[in-house]
Parts: C-alpha cells; sequence; structure tokens
C-alpha cells in the first residue's frame, strides 16, 4: 500500500458501502488479493509459490499476480486520467 508520509499515488477508493476497494478490482477480488498478498513463499504443504525469476509456481501465486496485473492496468489508466482533471476532488484514498 501506498505510503502517507510520501504523497504517494492513491490505489484505493471507497464505494458506495463505506469499503475500501483497490482501483480496478471488486470488494470480492480486493479481499482475495489482500489474502493472497499475506501469504508466506511457502505455500502448506511446503511447496514454493514463486520460483525465482520464472513467476508464479502455484495457483494462488498466479492468481494474486492476475488480480495485481488487473489492479496495475486500471491504476495506471487512472493516474493517465487523473492528470487530465487536476484539481477535481475525487472520492480516494492511500
Amino acid at each position: 500500500m501506498a505510503d502517507l508520509g510520501n504523497n504517494s499515488p492513491r490505489r484505493y477508493f471507497i464505494d458506495d458501502g463505506g469499503r475500501r476497494v483497490l482501483i480496478g478490482l471488486t470488494v470480492e477480488e480486493t479481499f482475495e488479493f489482500e489474502r493472497l498478498d499475506h501469504l508466506s513463499g511457502v505455500n502448506d504443504d511446503g511447496h514454493v509459490l514463486w520460483e525465482a525469476g520464472s513467476g508464479p509456481a502455484s495457483k494462488p501465486a498466479q492468481r494474486w499476480l492476475e488480480l495485481y496485473s488487473k489492479h496495475d492496468r486500471a491504476w495506471l489508466r487512472w493516474m493517465a486520467e487523473s492528470r487530465t482533471t487536476s484539481g477535481r476532488d475525487l472520492p480516494f484514498l492511500n
């Protein structure tokens, strides 16, 4: 997540229900991403989730990468759009 003290770009918004949601993801996808993001590098069976230099080695790691990629693409679009509409108050937070 962005560093609040460094004026980092915003990556979350508040939905109509008052929930913090990653840009480009649904509430459910945000919950899933955050759950996967907190996994250690090894799953319960002792299998490595990521292989050095080659990317995801497991389904949870692949899913994390899918969600992150979806979020990152949407965030980059949002950043580009926000540059053209600067000065407008948007309901996003760090």
